[in-house]
């Protein structure tokens, strides 16, 4: 008898994300014919420990990927069942038999591993993020709205890569979102009248790229929005440094707004914007090896959250030395640094068992595909990080969860959520 849970067919299919750059999306087929697919994001700034994509010679296409998952991995697949997503993610990790997954690509494994699971889900007739979550009730996390780009997302002056907003203090989603929706189209006022109208135009992310030079400038205008909106004590700041990106190892210096800084001095500026400013998000203030200055900045902001891109990697190798040295009270959750939804899984666990904050989050060059939303809400992760309120591929993620609070009732993290 034919299990019609059992794969039949996976396909491979060039297409492009939001930066127009060619992109891998997977379909997984089942006997019954059920199907659905999953796609590749990518990122402008990653960490040197992220599974590696798979590319063409020119570096841009993905025409290989694509031959990859229709002549390797179809095969390899046909028979199993959809809904052991552990088999068929060990299966992948087998073939490709390299740490960084640079034979098959993370790219094409990611892609594969998302359509297995939610070909898995639709089979079974369930949410993509009832199937993850089981008999669970999650929460809608609280998003996080970067506003302001710099850094690799912009073509401004600034170093630090994204300024944050975070609704917290609302009684649902939707409020929360509407609200911080308000403080955006202020900044927006803000940016027009004091630089120009044409300088509202927005970066990767759907932030705002004004010709700013200095990290306070920056948090200024955010700051200033979020009063004019009314919001403030409910609304509160969050940075992503991404500082691998300004650091320069042969100096041991951190080059960020016009000056050159050592570690401990580097350390102090944040806490004197922790001073200045509502910021209750820190996300890689130092470079991805320094473990120990994570920490030192941890323990001296315990309000805030520090949190780990680049120092983990969703890899449960990192997040091991980083609980050992009690680095950050947060981590990101991006299934693609990884390569397989199996992994980012032990992962998550991992840091839920040592009580750290889970932060579901986009890549910088994204596709419509709403995943990472369910998939947040899934493993009842704690924020989720999914660009400004503008832009298809970022609206994709929000409306998504407007839906899933407005059809399953579920309650908002905000409002369990303690400073």
């Amino acid at each position: 008898m034919i299990n019609r849970f059992s794969i039949e067919k996976v396909k491979g299919l060039e297409i492009i994300d939001s930066r127009g750059n060619p992109t891998i999306r997977v379909f997984v087929r089942t006997n019954d014919g059920v199907e659905s697919f999953g796609d590749a994001p990518a990122g402008a700034s990653k960490g040197t420990r992220e599974a590696i994509e798979v590319r063409d010679e020119n570096g841009l296409t993905v025409k290989r990927a694509v031959d990859i998952a229709n002549y390797i991995i179809d095969p390899a697949l046909h028979g199993i069942d959809v809904r052991e997503q552990g088999i068929i993610d060990k299966i992948l990790i087998d073939i490709d038999s390299t740490e960084n997954k640079s034979k098959l690509g993370g790219n094409t494994i990611i892609a594969t591993s998302i359509a297995a699971l939610k070909t898995a889900s639709k089979a079974l007739g369930l949410e993509v993020f009832k199937y993850i979550a089981g008999p669970r009730l999650p929460k809608i996390p609280i998003p996080l709205l970067n506003i302001i780009n710099g850094g690799l997302h912009a073509g401004n002056k600034l170093k630090i890569q994204e300024f944050i907003v975070l609704p917290i203090k609302f009684n649902t989603f939707k409020e929360a979102f509407f609200a911080a929706i308000e403080v955006y189209r202020n900044l927006k006022g803000l940016i027009s009248e004091r630089y120009g109208k044409i300088y509202t135009a927005v970066g990767d992310e759907g932030g705002f790229s004004p010709p700013l030079e200095e990290t306070r400038e920056a948090l200024d205008l955010i700051y200033t929005s979020i009063n004019n909106a009314g919001y403030q004590g409910k609304i509160y700041m969050g940075m992503d440094a991404a500082a691998s990106d300004f650091y320069d190892p042969k100096k041991e210096k951190y080059i960020i707004d016009g000056k050159e800084l050592n570690p401990n001095q580097l350390l102090e500026f944040y806490l004197d914007l922790a001073k200045e400013y509502p910021i209750v998000y820190l996300e890689d203030p130092f470079e991805e090896n320094s473990f120990d200055m994570f920490g030192e900045l941890q323990n001296k902001l315990n309000s805030t959250i520090v949190t780990g891109d680049d120092l983990y990697t969703t890899n449960i190798k990192y997040l091991k030395i980083g609980i050992e040295k009690r680095s950050t009270k947060g981590v990101i959750v991006k299934p693609n640094q990884v390569g397989t939804i199996s992994e980012t899984f032990e992962f998550t666990n991992l840091a839920r068992r040592n009580s750290i904050k889970l932060v579901t989050s986009h890549r910088s060059g994204e596709t419509e595909d709403n995943f990472i939303a369910e998939f947040a809400v899934g493993i009842e992760s704690d924020f989720i990080k999914t660009g400004a309120p503008a832009r298809g591929e970022r609206t994709s993620k929000y409306n998504k969860l407007l839906e899933i609070e407005n059809k399953f009732g579920l309650e908002y993290g905000g409002k369990y959520f303690y400073l």
